[in-house]
């Protein structure tokens, strides 16, 4: 079967498409088809070497974090999914492993996969995994969105931006999203209550805000300040810049600033099924490219610009 894989840290060009072998089920876990799978900020982190003291140094290893597809075969004890089930889940972040979710078959243990919605296309499907369990985490776990608050969302053309502004105004929030001007009229038609070009609005010019969910990374300080007294905030994106402010917040004053990243199981996978089918959240694909073509995706992703998603299709489309 053909797997897209990493032969060295670096730009897309390590991304190559081997043959490998497909792998079998074990006990509790499910071999599945997949069609298609997305890309997300951790995968170029992987690809890029950002995280190698965890990842090693051993090579080729697999890329893809999520997917869509079908059930191709179970392993013994698992009893909720049969073969031909329409599936979507994550392989365990950060293992190191030669097949992920961005191959023609991947296996992972029950508990990472959840029912697809029935009434979505694989490259849809693949687009909401992690993304819109990375937004549903922030905003109902993390940040704790209460009807009527003022939340502001950044980076929120991004796949994450994109669910969150959904996901918030389904919650009954009022949604300000930060964002290219080109963008704006997209955001508003995803629920966005006011929008503002990220490049002519400074902080000052905002809020104040009940809660901040920030996908950027950069002036998280200047940000925190526009917080309300009671006011919560978190980022999705680790820099440098980033952890030092988190770090500063939970030692000086209030409002301190959360780091999150979603794990998604079945039950979290469920719920965000629910919103899919009660039509508070729907996909936002930008692009879409061929397996054999996986570099192109990644540098789409890394160029930004985009309102949505890049996803691969790696059957079934």
């Amino acid at each position: 079967m053909k797997a897209a894989q990493i032969t060295g840290y670096g730009a897309p060009e390590v991304l190559h498409i081997n043959e490998v072998d497909r792998p079998a089920p074990g006990a509790g876990e499910v071999l599945v088809s997949v069609e298609a799978s997305s890309v997300n900020g951790l995968d170029t982190i992987v690809r890029g070497g950002g995280l190698r003291v965890v990842t090693g140094f051993r090579f080729p290893f697999g890329v893809g974090l999520d997917f869509a597809g079908v059930v191709s075969a179970t392993g013994t004890g698992v009893q909720q999914y049969r073969v031909g089930d329409r599936v979507w889940g994550t392989v365990q972040p950060l293992k190191r492993r030669t097949v992920s979710g961005a191959a023609e078959y991947v296996v992972v243990t029950a508990d990472r996969l959840g029912s697809a919605p029935a009434h979505l296309s694989p490259v849809e499907t693949a687009s909401l995994v992690v993304a819109g369990t990375t937004a549903l985490t922030a905003l109902r776990d993390t940040l704790h969105l209460r009807s009527g608050e003022r939340l502001l969302v950044r980076g929120a053309a991004g796949g994450v931006g994109t669910a969150a502004v959904q996901l918030a105004h389904a919650m009954g929030g009022h949604v300000t999203a930060l964002c290219r001007d080109s963008h704006a009229g997209a955001l508003r038609d995803l629920g966005a209550d006011e929008v503002f070009d990220y490049r002519a609005t400074t902080p000052d010019q905002l809020g104040p805000f009940d809660v901040i969910l920030d996908t950027v990374g950069s002036q998280l300080n200047a940000y925190r300040s526009r917080l309300s007294r009671e006011g919560r905030m978190a980022t999705i994106a680790l820099s440098v810049s980033s952890v030092a402010a988190i770090a500063a917040s939970s030692v000086h004053g209030g409002c301190r600033i959360r780091t999150l990243s979603a794990n998604p199981d079945t039950a979290l996978l469920g719920d965000l099924a629910a919103y899919v089918t009660s039509g508070g959240l729907r996909p936002v694909v930008d692009s879409v490219y061929p397996l054999a073509d996986i570099a192109s995706a990644h540098r789409a992703f890394e160029r930004g610009g985009a309102v949505g998603k890049q996803v691969v299709a790696v059957s079934g489309e």
